[in-house]
């Protein structure tokens, strides 16, 4: 019996996987040799023959074998030994772009799709994933240039009568208004050890302006590349962590000879190189969760991220930065 094309599941469809997927594709089991396997497929005909689906009695998927390496099978070797375990399981309501994705990571011409008891709906095949990452390129370079499908929602933000405009902005400008309040609270805080030491002020715009810089690297990497990462954003978060920490170790390790050598000062040099240090992480990640959690939450972003972003990171930059010079110098 010929597996035909599976019906798409209810709610499924638009950008999904199961836009693409297909049902009639080669079976088999593991206990099968591959003279057994290979007489048994013989014959018959199939949506996407690029990959083997290995299932147990209950079409739970087990494993893959390429078709190609079936024919090469030593006639009594069993699909079970020679079958790949490391390939993505995804469901039918996966982002079409981030199957693509993984078939490109794992080097596979067809994606297996499972349902939520991973038992086998189909596959993704190659000319499918051939169409979906055209479509994306498309798409992306559409978006770039301002006509893609954000094009009205950013037409808008430019175009929309000046009262709506500052409707939309203003919000977010007060949140920062609110918020460089807080940085002055933070710096008055602090004006007994200024006026004992002023040089310590001298390192403020520096420490703020290079916490922001990071931040809006990190911001513009995260818009281009979350859509195509499929490690999760704990893992994400992680990386860019470490990125900032190392990033603010490198640009303490430079400022620290400097400033001992122009103002004589260790204990200063070395509050400044760890206020750097600290302050990388945090504006890593701060450039990353901000953006992912105003677009989870129906906000563009566009709007948000950068004032908010970046107040947040000048708030907690001077408190790393004060909490140093009192733990060094004071």
């Amino acid at each position: 019996m010929t597996h035909r094309r599976q019906q798409h599941a209810p709610g499924h469809g638009g950008e999904t996987a199961a836009r693409y997927l297909v049902g009639g594709v080669p079976r088999a089991k593991p206990q099968q040799t591959a003279a057994e396997a290979i007489a048994g497929l013989s014959g018959r005909d199939f949506e996407c023959a690029d990959l083997i689906c290995v299932l147990d009695d209950d079409e739970r998927l087990l494993g893959i074998l390429d078709a190609a390496a079936l024919l090469t099978l030593p006639a009594g070797r069993t699909i079970g030994e020679a079958m790949r375990r490391d390939y993505p399981r995804v469901h039918a309501d996966i982002d079409q772009e981030k199957v693509a994705s993984l078939a490109l990571h794992h080097m596979l011409d067809a994606v297996p799709i499972v349902d939520r008891g991973e038992r086998l709906l189909g596959v993704v095949p190659a000319s499918a994933l051939l169409h979906i990452l055209r479509r994306e390129h498309v798409e992306d370079i559409h978006r770039i240039a301002g006509i893609g499908r954000e094009a009205h929602r950013a037409r808008e933000a430019i175009e929309a009568p000046p009262l709506r405009r500052a409707r939309h902005r203003l919000p977010w400008l007060i949140i920062g208004l609110l918020g460089s309040m807080v940085a002055t609270f933070i710096v008055a805080r602090f004006e007994q050890a200024l006026s004992s030491k002023v040089a310590i002020a001298f390192f403020v715009p520096g420490l703020v302006y290079l916490a922001d810089a990071i931040g809006t690297q990190t911001e513009a990497i995260a818009v281009r590349g979350l859509s195509l990462s499929h490690a999760g954003l704990a893992h994400l978060v992680g990386g860019e962590l470490r990125t900032g920490l190392l990033i603010g170790l490198v640009l303490g390790g430079i400022t620290f000879p400097a400033v001992w050598l122009a103002f004589g000062d260790w204990h200063l040099a070395l509050a400044v190189t760890v206020a750097l240090f600290a302050a990388g992480g945090v504006a890593t990640t701060i450039g990353l969760l901000l953006p992912w959690l105003l677009q989870k939450m129906g906000t563009d972003p566009a709007y948000g991220s950068g004032p908010l972003a970046t107040i947040i990171q000048d708030v907690l930059s001077l408190l790393i930065y004060f909490a140093a010079v009192t733990a060094f110098l004071f």
